[in-house]
C-alpha cells in the first residue's frame, strides 16, 4: 500500500463530540414512546431505518436494523414518504440521494461522523490533482460533498469487492478511513492503492493488546473484528504469521458478524466494533456468548438519537437533511455503482 498521502494525521479538532446521555426511562415509559412512535410513523407512511449501533430502545422501534449498505438498500426500495434515519448524518445524505423525491428526517443534527469530518471536498480535490490518473473509492463515512468527487462509493461489508472491480493497473486513492484501506489492500492483494490517513475516533481505540488479553482468557473464542478497528493491521500480521488463529479470526462489517455468527457452530465469540451490536447479537443469538473487545467502544455521535428526539422529529418534520442537487448529481454516481456491487 502506498504511503503518498496527506501530511494530516490527527482530525479530533473538527468535530466536537456529544456527551452520551443516560436515558432513565421505566420499562413502561419505554414502550409507551415506541407505541408513539409506531402511530406517528404510520401517519406519516414513515419508514425508520436504525443502524446497529443505535440505542437498544431505538433499535427496538425501526423497521429495519442494518449496517449502512443494507440500509442503502432498504431506502432505495422503501415505498415510504418519509425515511427517519436513525444514525448519522451521511446516511441521512446518501438516503437523500438515492430517493430525492421523499422526505428524510434526521433526529439530531449533531449525529455526526468523526470518519466524514476527516477530510473534506477541498482536501479531496487537491489529492487528486497530485495523482490526476487515480480512481476515488470513498467510504460511505463521508459528505455528499465528498461523494460528489468520487468516482466509486463504498461499505466495510463491499470494499474490497468494489476495489476488485478496478483494473489493477489503476492507481486507488482510497478514503478516509487507513485502516479499512489496510484490510481491502491485503484482502484484493493490490500495492497500488494510496490511503488518506483517517480513522474513526471510536473504532480506533480497539486495540492489539486488547485483543491479545481477551484471547488468554478465551484461548479458544472467535475473534470477529470490524475492518475500522486500530487494531486491523496488527491483527493481519499475527494471523498470518500464526500468532492468532488464522482460522478463528475474521475482519467483517456488523453485516457480516451477524451472518457469520449465524453459520458458525463456535459459541463464544470476541466482537470488536462499537457496543451497540451487542444488543442485536444477543437478541439473535441467545444461546451463544459474545465479550466486547473493547467495553467502552461507545459512539457518542450515534446515541444522539433517542426516541424523545424521534417522536419530536415525527410531529414536526424536522430536523429534514436534503443534498443540494448539483451535489447529489455527481454524488449519486459513486453510490449507484456502491450499490451495483452489493
Amino acid at each position: 500500500m502506498s504511503s503518498t498521502a496527506p501530511a494530516v494525521q490527527t482530525f479530533e479538532d473538527r468535530y466536537s463530540l456529544p456527551v452520551v446521555e443516560t436515558i432513565t426511562d421505566s420499562p413502561e415509559e419505554i414502550r409507551r414512546k415506541q407505541e408513539r412512535v409506531r402511530a406517528l410513523a404510520a401517519e406519516r407512511n414513515a419508514i425508520l431505518l436504525a443502524h446497529h449501533y443505535q440505542r437498544p430502545e431505538v433499535q427496538e422501534v425501526a423497521d429495519a436494523v442494518a449496517d449502512s449498505l443494507k440500509l442503502s438498500q432498504q431506502a432505495a426500495k422503501t415505498n415510504a414518504d418519509v425515511i427517519v434515519f436513525c444514525g448519522v448524518h451521511f446516511m441521512a445524505e446518501t438516503a437523500s440521494i438515492i430517493c430525492p423525491g421523499k422526505t428524510v428526517l434526521l433526529p439530531d443534527l449533531r449525529a455526526g461522523c468523526s470518519l466524514a469530518a476527516a477530510v473534506t471536498p477541498e482536501e479531496l480535490r487537491e489529492w487528486k490533482a497530485k495523482l490526476p490518473d487515480a480512481v476515488v473509492v470513498s467510504y460511505i463515512n463521508t459528505s455528499a460533498a465528498v461523494k460528489a468527487e468520487s468516482d466509486y462509493c463504498c461499505t466495510s461489508a463491499n470494499a474490497s469487492k468494489v476495489v476488485a472491480s478496478i483494473p489493477a493497473d489503476r492507481t486507488i486513492l482510497f478514503l478516509p478511513d487507513k485502516f479499512l484501506a489496510t484490510v481491502v489492500a491485503r484482502q484484493t492483494g493490490r500495492s497500488n492503492i494510496v490511503a488518506y490517513p483517517g480513522y474513526c475516533h471510536v473504532h480506533k481505540t480497539i486495540q492489539p493488546e486488547q485483543v491479545s488479553a481477551l484471547l488468554d482468557e478465551h484461548p479458544d473464542i472467535e475473534l470477529l473484528l470490524h475492518p475500522e478497528c486500530g487494531c486491523v493491521s496488527s491483527c493481519m500480521a499475527k494471523a498470518m504469521d500464526g500468532t492468532l488463529p488464522q482460522d478463528r479470526t475474521f475482519f467483517l462489517s456488523t453485516e457480516g458478524m451477524l451472518r457469520h455468527i449465524a453459520s458458525s457452530n463456535a459459541t463464544e465469540f470476541a466482537v470488536g466494533t462499537e457496543m451497540g451490536i451487542l444488543h442485536q447479537l444477543n437478541k439473535k443469538f441467545p444461546e451463544k456468548t459474545f465479550h466486547p473487545v473493547n467495553p467502552h467502544a461507545v459512539c457518542g455521535f450515534m446515541k444522539t438519537i433517542t426516541l424523545d428526539r424521534v417522536i419530536h422529529s415525527l410531529e414536526t418534520m424536522t430536523p429534514e437533511v436534503r443534498v443540494p442537487e448539483p451535489i447529489a448529481t455527481k454524488a449519486r454516481r459513486a453510490i449507484d455503482r456502491m450499490l451495483a456491487l452489493a
